[in-house]
């Protein structure tokens, strides 16, 4: 009986799971060879975005065109709402989520159609196809198409349904330099993506198949013709309610060609030069108050135009967030007159006294000084170095807190010659002081009266620290910027302590058109004015915000009336009245580190039994001296006082015991050179052999230690002066151990030096000596 093979049941099975074996290795070769071809011929997607900057609620500050001068702003996936999406989808690729990035069904019937009808009458292509074509534009063939298919496919194995749809609405054309639907919505309605309304969608939608003839702003009825039979499609396929259709429908079409937004723009500059990868750069900016400060920095500047000042700028810091919230580079970025592209808040200026509050901060830290301590406003003289106070008169003895709210400039330098002026500066590197740190080696004492360059953001940074109590922090220039690192710049006790002396309105600072106002906003706030009145300074803050205020020029011209006290302090009290007025509660509350005590007010030390006048001071526990005041001494006088007895030759009788006040030489030869009536002590008992040591003469002329040039043919001689206490009547002078001349105390000689070392000493009436060394070349 013949075998039929054929029709074996045993067969079959063996065909089917040949078969079988031969697709899925098909399948695999095919996923070989397109992994083999995804490795030699990966897909590079790169878009070329137009950089925007955003404020702290996603409200678009400035926008810059891309490298090809288009506008292409990046629409978040959150900014594409469900509206959107089935909008576009429905129209453009119903089956977008199912296919894989070429659709074969539509390729069918597209091919179909077209031969059938001798012309393209429908096409085939996906979102994703689409988004290659706008990626890579080329002229159409069936080779590119070819290529265009297999392109998607690997577009699809690269990114996520929702990523690929972004793309598409990032890059779909809408005339002229307008790419994308986020700018489309921001320069034809002024809105964000996800603010469009149903009508306004529908209108975006309709418009990248026809970007040429249906021109937003030009063709505007022709677009709501082509709009609302798409709005009717949408309405009988049911993807919208037909409330929301009929009310689109209904709604009128009012889109313009508007200019990009251009708020902020010297900080726009600023953080796409710092971020140029990023094409959203969401900051922490403050729209509102941004707005409402260059309104206010503008008008300002245009009131004082006609004094020829015409610049300034403002920063406004978040003390809460650490977030800048305002940024005005200059009065006016259009002003090319006036260099109003130079961004202020970078400019490098001398800072006036704006940095005497961290000197003050520190002293109080150190023990050095408290807000009631009194110290000499005097000429005095640091090895050459004179400083002079603004107005160039001087006040004899004041308190510490007085010397601040005036803003005098010798106690300062006496301050810093105490601290140290290497660890100040060190201190002003520490609180990111750039320039400071680069000339770090050529500063002195000079530096906290302006002798150095300062930016305004890191004047107000440091002030920021005094409203955080005294701890430093980097600023937060955006959104993601929320890892703190902190720096203890001052102690939370020195910085209480700084703010309620800053606090304080009675001073000459206080612009006088506000003496008398009862509106003024409670801030701790100081001024600066530097030399040659080039720039004027007012920084302030309280628990919320800290301003920092400059008006000036660019150009550097100093103007008579330029100081910080009349031309910034008014702008600064205006800002703070506008963004934080209302807030005089919230105030800083007293450290439990710090104390408060009876000093003497004469000296500002604990009171001796002889103090009367006495104030309250608030101090350091265990770091403030606790020296007893002596600013009295005792004396035994002759009956009449006309001499004083030392306990070596007093009498048993015929003698009293008085009360004299004790000053300091420089105290005493102020008060003789502005004959000043102060209460001398009687001249020593003439009798007495007794040698003194202690308050020795104080030499300031010659300077220890300096080299002095000499012309032989000119005036070739040096001055020779002296500070002594008010005890001393007669002062002995020697050059090179010779006995030399007498003077009576606080007044001048002369004498001619020797080339080369010249040794001077001055010697009191009670003994007391002093040598200075100096060098003496001649020309």
């Amino acid at each position: 009986m013949p075998l039929h093979l054929s029709n074996s049941p045993k067969t079959q099975p063996s065909k089917k799971r040949y078969f079988a074996y031969l697709m899925g290795a098909s399948c695999l070769i095919l996923l070989l060879l397109l992994g083999i071809l995804q490795c030699l011929f990966p897909l590079k997607v790169s878009v070329d975005y137009s950089p925007i900057i955003t404020d702290q609620k996603g409200t678009i500050l400035h926008a810059f065109l891309n490298k090809g001068d288009k506008w292409r702003m990046m629409t978040e996936l959150e900014e594409i709402t469900p509206e959107l999406q089935k909008a576009i989808l429905h129209k453009e690729d119903k089956y977008f989520y199912y296919h894989f990035g070429i659709n074969p069904l539509a390729i069918f019937r597209a091919a179909f159609n077209n031969i059938w009808k001798g012309r393209r009458t429908s096409g085939a292509s996906t979102v994703t196809m689409q988004v290659i074509r706008l990626l890579y534009p080329k002229k159409r063939s069936y080779k590119n198409k070819l290529k265009e298919m297999w392109q998607a496919m690997q577009l699809e194995l690269q990114l996520s349904k929702d990523e690929i749809l972004q793309l598409y609405l990032n890059l779909v054309p809408y005339g002229s330099n307008i790419e994308g639907v986020k700018s489309a919505a921001v320069l034809y309605f002024d809105k964000t993506p996800s603010h469009l309304s149903l009508a306004e969608i529908t209108a975006l939608t309709i418009i990248p198949n026809r970007p040429t003839s249906l021109r937003l702003g030009k063709s505007n009825d022709r677009i709501v013709k082509e709009r609302n039979r798409w709005l009717r499609q949408f309405d009988k396929d049911g993807l919208f309610d037909a409330t929301a259709i009929a009310d689109a429908l209904e709604e009128p079409l009012t889109a313009k060609r508007r200019a990009a937004p251009k708020i902020a723009p010297h900080f726009a500059y600023r953080m796409k030069k710092a971020f140029p990868q990023q094409p959203i750069i969401k900051t922490n900016l403050n729209f509102n108050h941004q707005v409402k400060v260059e309104k206010l920095v503008s008008n300002y500047i245009n009131r004082l135009y006609h004094q020829r000042i015409r610049n300034a700028a403002v920063l406004v810091i978040n003390n809460q967030t650490d977030a800048v919230e305002a940024y005005i580079g200059s009065a006016d970025f259009n002003n090319s007159e006036d260099a109003g592209q130079v961004d202020g808040i970078k400019s490098i200026r001398s800072p006036g006294s704006t940095l005497k509050p961290f000197l003050y901060a520190l002293a109080f830290d150190k023990g050095i000084v408290t807000p009631k301590t009194m110290i000499s406003d005097v000429p005095v003289n640091f090895s050459g170095y004179s400083p002079l106070n603004y107005d160039k008169k001087y006040n004899g003895m004041v308190s510490m807190e007085y010397a601040l709210a005036q803003s005098l400039n010798v106690p300062s330098v006496k301050v810093l010659s105490k601290l140290g002026s290497d660890f100040f500066v060190e201190q002003l590197v520490q609180a990111g002081f750039n320039q400071i740190k680069k000339d770090q080696k050529k500063l002195g004492l000079s530096v906290v009266l302006g002798g150095c360059g300062v930016r305004l953001e890191e004047v107000t940074n440091l002030y920021r620290s005094f409203a955080n109590e005294g701890r430093y922090r980097k600023l937060a220039w955006l959104q993601k910027d929320t890892v703190t690192v902190e720096m203890p710049l001052v102690s939370e006790s020195g910085a209480y302590m700084l703010t309620e002396v800053l606090t304080k309105l009675q001073r000459p600072d206080l612009p006088k058109q506000m003496e008398s106002s009862k509106n003024l906003p409670k801030i701790a706030w100081k001024t600066g004015t530097s030399y040659g009145r080039r720039d004027a300074w007012s920084v302030g803050f309280n628990a919320n915000y800290t301003i920092g205020v400059w008006v000036g020029n660019f150009s550097g011209e100093g103007v008579p009336d330029l100081t910080g006290s009349n031309t910034a302090t008014p702008l600064l009290f205006q800002i703070f009245t506008s963004l934080d007025y209302g807030n005089k509660n919230d105030w800083f509350a007293a450290p439990q580190a710090i104390d408060y005590r009876w000093v003497c007010s004469k000296s500002g030390l604990p009171p001796n039994d002889y103090c009367q006048d006495q104030v309250m001071d608030v101090f350091l526990p265990m770091v403030s001296s606790n020296l007893r005041c002596t600013h009295l001494t005792t004396m035994y006088t002759h009956p009449e006082e006309h001499f004083s007895y030392c306990m070596s030759c007093l009498p048993e009788v015929g003698y009293k015991k008085k009360l004299y006040p004790l000053y300091e030489p420089e105290i005493v030869a102020f008060y003789e050179q502005e004959n000043i009536h102060y209460e001398k002590i009687p001249p020593h008992n003439p009798d007495c052999g007794r040698v003194f040591t202690g308050r020795a003469p104080r030499i300031i002329s010659p300077i220890n230690g300096l080299e002095y040039l000499l012309d032989p043919t000119d005036n070739n001689q040096l001055m020779l002066s002296c500070n002594v206490s008010n005890d001393v009547k007669e002062v002995y002078w020697y050059i090179n151990d010779s006995f030399y001349q007498q003077n009576e105390a606080g007044s001048n000689a002369f004498f001619v030096p020797k080339a080369g070392k010249n040794k001077v000493t001055c010697i009191d009436d009670k003994g007391r000596r002093k040598d200075v060394w100096v060098e003496v070349r001649y020309l």
